[in-house]
């Protein structure tokens, strides 16, 4: 099963390393792994998709808990909560299939960002779901190249997840 923690860390150099460090010594598999400042500088919230059942998921917990640099654990897979990657691919798009790539652009809300004679870069915002579905559509015409960000997560509500 996948999981989505967010995981509160101050920001400071080291504090990713140590993270991802705890994954790999422990021999679990980090599967998306985004980092970013928050609405305080000097906290970093890591969003990281990980699969695992509840034992291994309570173990990672545990670890994470321990490092002297993480504020606070919270598992949303359970809660609650809106999540999205940002998908850029670079399409062939040469002008006899160009109108049928434009629909599927439009079908996701996706955005075309770039536009050369054979081939067009766009960019999809949404779940993974949805970035996957549109990623299998333009397959067939020739995907040049795939870029993902990973998952961001946040819960829904009021609270804030920094006490």
């Amino acid at each position: 099963m996948k999981h989505t923690l967010s995981v509160l860390v101050e920001n400071k150099p080291g504090v990713l390393t140590r993270v991802a460090g705890l994954f790999s010594s422990r021999g679990y598999n980090i599967e998306s792994l985004t980092v970013g400042e928050t609405e305080d500088a000097s906290v970093s919230r890591m969003t990281i998709v990980v699969s695992g059942d509840d034992v291994v998921l309570e173990q990672i917990s545990k670890q994470l808990n321990k490092l002297i640099d993480v504020i606070r654990v919270l598992d949303l897979t359970s809660e609650a909560h809106v999540e999205r990657e940002l998908c850029m691919l670079k399409v062939q798009a040469e002008a006899a299939v160009r109108d049928e790539v434009f629909q599927l652009v439009n079908i996701f809300r996706a955005k075309i960002v770039d536009v050369t004679p054979k081939a067009m870069t766009l960019e999809v915002t949404g779940t993974l779901e949805k970035n996957n579905a549109l990623v299998e559509l333009l397959r067939p015409y020739g995907l040049v190249e795939l870029m993902r960000t990973g998952a961001v997560a946040m819960a829904r509500g009021s609270g804030r997840a920094i006490p």
